[in-house]
């Protein structure tokens, strides 16, 4: 197939791309590589993809260029024909989203437009896109399920990822566009975000300096391995959205639609404490931490773990990477990569 994924120089999209191409697909890779974090880990992912690329024989197209370009995104969709987009592309981060509101509503909102709409036109056969464990906000029923509410965001970047949400359903509806939207789970591994907490706590661990500890320590998350999320993103892709013959619309699931529309979550659905990952690292790097303890941040959520049962029904996967073994596959990578 030719696939377009969004955000292909970013962590999730980058891992992706290469298991695309791995496996045999085109690939068109789409992505400003701006300056949130590092762009010299970003170059260094899209060397590794057009390497990937080479090494498998496939074909890999990548555009440099911004998404709320629209005719930027107008020029990809004229020149590629689709059988999937895998929309991936997202200024993340929930503390950045309290400085810097605007780069969410250009990244988010208008970006996402831009794609659905040109998906639209272009009649392709199935959007997947990013959304996030975050909308959950201020819901503490534990596990979270697509079928809750979620309806009480604690920060702009989840209103956003939410909003995207309702726009799919809106395009589901009106245009029958099949679209599934993907809920991550703090997500970690290799190449991954420099803002991530593993990231943080690995630099500051070998450097001999203090990391941060939020919460006083006392958050539980549902940490899932990169291999895992690609796995269900690429599974979830392949299985176009269709609509749920017994949708009720008097008692509505948010889950899906009578139109071609869908949730997941992609997570782990097994809880592991905050001082459990950090014993991880320590562990894997053969070194104490120096912990500084700070009190919860504003719009964070102190716990999340995963309810994976519609994943699990969908297409037969659960995330199951236990974290001892993803931190140190991380661990080993940050050595290999920073020459340590």
């Amino acid at each position: 197939m030719k696939v377009l994924v969004t955000g292909n120089a970013g962590f999730i999209g980058f891992h992706t791309a290469i298991r695309l191409l791995q496996r045999g697909d085109d690939v068109v890779g789409f992505d400003i590589v701006n300056d949130y974090y590092d762009p010299t880990l970003k170059e260094a992912r899209l060397t590794q993809l057009a390497k990937t690329a080479k090494r498998c024989g496939g074909s890999y197209v990548f555009i440099r260029a911004n998404l709320k370009d629209v005719s930027a995104v107008t020029d990809c969709f004229n020149q590629h024909e689709f059988e999937r987009v895998i929309h991936l592309a997202a200024q993340a981060g929930v503390r950045y989203s309290l400085v810097n509101p605007q780069s969410y509503i250009d990244s988010n909102i208008v970006a996402f437009t831009n794609i659905i709409e040109a998906c639209r036109h272009a009649r392709t056969p199935h959007l997947t896109y990013a959304s996030t464990s975050s909308v959950y906000g201020a819901n503490t029923t534990m596990p979270f399920s697509e079928h809750m509410g979620v309806d009480h965001p604690l920060q702009f970047y989840a209103a956003t990822k939410r909003a995207n949400e309702l726009m799919a359903h809106a395009y589901s509806s009106l245009f029958r566009l099949p679209t599934t939207g993907l809920r991550f789970f703090t997500a970690y591994g290799p190449w991954g975000r420099p803002d991530m907490a593993l990231f943080l706590f690995t630099k500051n661990i070998l450097a001999g300096l203090p990391i941060e500890v939020f919460n006083y320590g006392k958050h539980t998350r549902a940490f899932t391995y990169i291999d895992d999320i690609v796995e269900a993103v690429i599974r979830l892709s392949d299985d176009t959205a269709e609509p749920n013959p017994k949708w009720d619309s008097s008692r509505p699931d948010p889950a899906s639609s009578s139109a071609p529309f869908r949730l997941f979550n992609i997570g782990s659905s097994k809880p592991v404490a905050l001082t459990e990952y950090i014993s991880a690292a320590e562990k894997a790097l053969g070194k104490k931490a120096i912990v500084k303890l700070l009190p919860l941040q504003a719009g964070d959520v102190p716990n999340s773990v995963a309810d994976v049962t519609e994943l699990a029904n969908q297409v037969g996967y659960i995330p199951a990477t236990p974290v001892s073994v993803g931190v140190a596959n991380f661990v080993a990578w940050y050595k290999e990569y920073y020459r340590q």
